[in-house]
């Protein structure tokens, strides 16, 4: 591919990227407005973050099969639209409609996640860990963007809460366009062995389970502050708006991370050293927001969201480095991801749960110590060279 082509296909995958995050995003900031509207108790709100976590994880492993059948170009082009169309279906003034429109973005997102590390095995083997940075840092700036400005688009722009969430549709159908000329471009690939083949080894792999298991439990701490955030702040006394913004920080740092850490680990054969700098940074954090009397909320925040973004331009960069080639990077990427997020779509409902049982966040950020422990283990097992 000449260097043009490079080019282009480079910011395809940055503008499919961006709009990864996005739809997620902006449902915690609004938590309390779509409460307020609609009468949903905690549980049904977390249900209502879970579900794309529900569709991350049983659509993730059938990708491969849609990469054979359409290619890679083809299948990102149809989640674009299928992104696009469930985003506005979330708008309308139904709250069947809001269930359901996150259903199908969900499944959108859910190819776009599994696909970018293949894509990037195949076209960008020798600069992995850069083009895997430039990527999920994008998705962080994403999520950042979203966080931040869902809250002044829904109050002072006066679109109101649906209309703050259905902004996003220009921003996926910006990139469904973007990315049509791909579609001749990406050629697909042939394959001699059978999907149901390629599952069963992979699930033989030990080393593919720990790179599912640290993708899982990472994502299940960033949806866990996604969804929640806010809400353990605004219990404090801090307003909507500056609960949103510090989840907005919190996602900008984690653009940093998301930067910095798959380029310095890219770059190493040996990754379990920054395993345990990333997972006692979090550690830090996670006390900080335990002990409210510190004060200084802006700087916890800001380590557990540069960790959040290290960890998952790791887990990404993980599924690059541990793969022999693209169809072996799409495959452990959908079995990584199916496993991480069905793990995942558990953390926004079982935190919200802990919270009802017990009346208060001390317990359910607890939970968040055991769950970096649980992650420290398996990415030690991850970080050692080896293939799949």
């Amino acid at each position: 591919m000449t260097k043009s082509k490079n080019v282009l296909l480079i910011a395809g995958i940055l503008f499919i990227a961006i709009n990864l995050r996005p739809a997620l995003a902006s449902v915690g900031p609004l938590i309390e407005d779509i409460r307020g509207a609609t009468g949903l108790s905690t549980t049904l709100l977390g249900i209502l973050t879970t579900i794309p976590l529900m569709m991350f994880g049983t659509v993730s492993t059938l990708a491969p099969l849609f990469t054979r059948r359409f290619g890679i170009g083809g299948t990102l082009l149809g989640a674009m639209a299928l992104l696009t169309v469930g985003i506005g279906i979330r708008s309308i003034a139904w709250v069947p409609a809001l269930y359901f429109g996150t259903f199908l973005l969900g499944i959108a997102i859910a190819f776009g996640n599994v696909l970018l590390p293949g894509l990037t095995k195949r076209n960008f083997s020798t600069n992995s860990g850069f083009i895997t940075s430039l990527y999920s840092s994008v998705m962080a700036v994403g999520a950042s963007l979203a966080a931040g400005i869902s809250v002044p688009l829904a109050h002072d722009a006066g679109l109101g809460w649906r209309g703050s969430l259905g902004v996003w549709s220009i921003l996926a159908v910006i990139a469904f366009f973007i990315w049509m000329p791909q579609l001749s471009r990406l050629k697909k690939i042939k394959t001699n062995q059978s999907y149901l083949e390629a599952m069963k080894s992979l699930g033989k792999s030990r080393l593919a389970w720990k790179v599912a298991l640290f993708m899982g439990l990472q994502s299940m701490t960033f949806y866990v502050i996604l969804a929640w955030l806010p809400a353990i702040l605004q219990s404090r006394g801090y307003d909507a708006s500056f609960s949103g913004w510090m989840l907005s920080l919190s996602q900008a740092m984690g653009i940093l991370g998301s930067l910095a850490v798959p380029i310095l680990a890219g770059k190493r054969r040996d990754q379990r050293g920054i395993v345990w700098f990333l997972v006692l940074v979090e550690i830090i954090g996670i006390i900080g927001l335990l002990l409210p009397q510190f004060g200084w909320i802006a700087l916890w925040v800001s380590l557990i969201g540069f960790v959040l973004g290290g960890t998952f331009g790791l887990a990404l960069l993980f599924i690059v480095l541990r793969s022999h080639d693209a169809e072996s990077a799409t495959e452990l990427s959908g079995m990584a991801q199916s496993i991480g997020y069905l793990i995942a779509a558990t953390g926004p409902i079982i935190f919200g749960s802990i919270f009802d049982f017990s009346g208060s966040w001390t317990y359910s950020l607890v939970f968040l110590f055991v769950i970096a422990v649980l992650k420290l283990i398996m990415g030690l097992g991850a970080g050692r060279p080896g293939k799949v």
